[in-house]
């Protein structure tokens, strides 16, 4: 697959998306990760993943800083 201008979305990553969210889906692991997600927001980690939560829902991104990428 060639990168390519697909003018509002890109067609082919949507499928291949779809096509992964399905297949995990059906992998049964999905409540598997759920818990784990659960178990995070409950432990040491929960505050900073709410903040992390609250500011994607208003908007807000940030890099990672190990890939190398800048702040949005």
């Amino acid at each position: 697959m060639q990168d390519r201008n697909q003018g509002e979305g890109n067609y082919d990553a949507a499928r291949q998306f779809q096509k992964e969210q399905h297949e995990f889906a059906q992998s049964g692991q999905a409540e598997g990760k759920a818990r784990e997600a659960a178990e995070a927001l409950d432990g040491e980690e929960g505050e900073e993943l709410e903040r992390a939560r609250r500011a994607a829902a208003e908007g807000e991104t940030t890099a990672d800083p190990e890939e190398g990428e800048e702040e949005a």
